[in-house]
């Protein structure tokens, strides 16, 4: 059966139902690039897909572009936040939107190579989180530094182990959201999910994946505000994670 665009799902790689979303926030000029890669990259490899935008609050005309990119594409949905509302927020609302069996997200930034959602696919499962480590993470020194004590930070306090915990290139069987009562709305919610998603009994898979320079926009993540909310929401919500609840 030949659907909309010339697109034939029997000739698809993957036989999966996936949902694929972007969390934004002043990506204006990546967005749409980004959005035309994910469509001809999904088009090739899966049977079954949508593609979620997830504006949070941007300034720039993220929000517009979105909107303009689902009226072009019936696959392509545009998610807005009122205001800029934090990472957190973002992923979850991402996670709520998905429709399809599985999920994955990355950033609108452009910084990962789409064709490696082929390497996350080979190792779905039921109960299988995978996991796309930075072979060669393209950030500054100290970006990278932060980043590798955060990790470690985070799986010696929420009793899980991952590499590369905050990568934005993760699949997810959409199933565990129903399951788990999200609460970071900050840098935390990666660590959250993972650790949150073990004690449901979902085992973490490992598979390097490429990391690009940033094209285009700023950064966020390093900043000092993201980083205290990161750790404050750490402190509050760590008994609550551990607890499963």
């Amino acid at each position: 059966m030949v659907v909309e665009n010339g697109y034939n799902p029997s000739e698809a790689k993957f036989d999966v139902s996936l949902s694929v979303f972007f969390p934004c926030y002043n990506e204006a000029e990546n967005i749409e690039r980004v959005v035309g890669d994910a469509t001809k990259v999904l088009t090739r490899l899966v049977s079954d897909w949508e593609i979620v935008i997830v504006d949070d609050g941007s300034g720039d005309g993220t929000g517009r572009i979105a909107d303009r990119l689902a009226e072009q594409d019936g696959r392509v949905r545009a998610v807005h936040h009122a205001e800029n509302s934090g990472y957190g927020m973002a992923l979850r609302s991402g996670f709520a939107a998905a429709g399809k069996e599985y999920v994955f997200y990355t950033d609108g930034d452009g910084q990962f190579d789409l064709n490696d959602i082929a390497q996350l696919l080979e190792k779905r499962g039921s109960a299988v989180i995978v996991n796309g480590y930075r072979k060669r993470r393209q950030d500054g020194l100290m970006r990278r530094i932060n980043a590798s004590c955060w990790s470690w930070l985070v799986q010696k306090m929420l009793s899980f182990s991952c590499r590369d915990v905050d990568s934005a290139f993760k699949l997810y069987p959409r199933r565990i959201f129903d399951q788990m009562q999200l609460k970071s709305s900050g840098a935390l919610i990666d660590a959250e999910v993972l650790a949150r998603a073990t004690r449901l009994g979902c085992r973490i898979d490992q598979v390097p994946v490429s990391h690009l320079p940033r094209r285009a926009g700023e950064q966020t993540g390093a900043k000092i505000g993201v980083i205290f909310r990161a750790f404050k929401e750490l402190m509050l919500l760590r008994g609550d994670i551990l607890a499963g609840s």
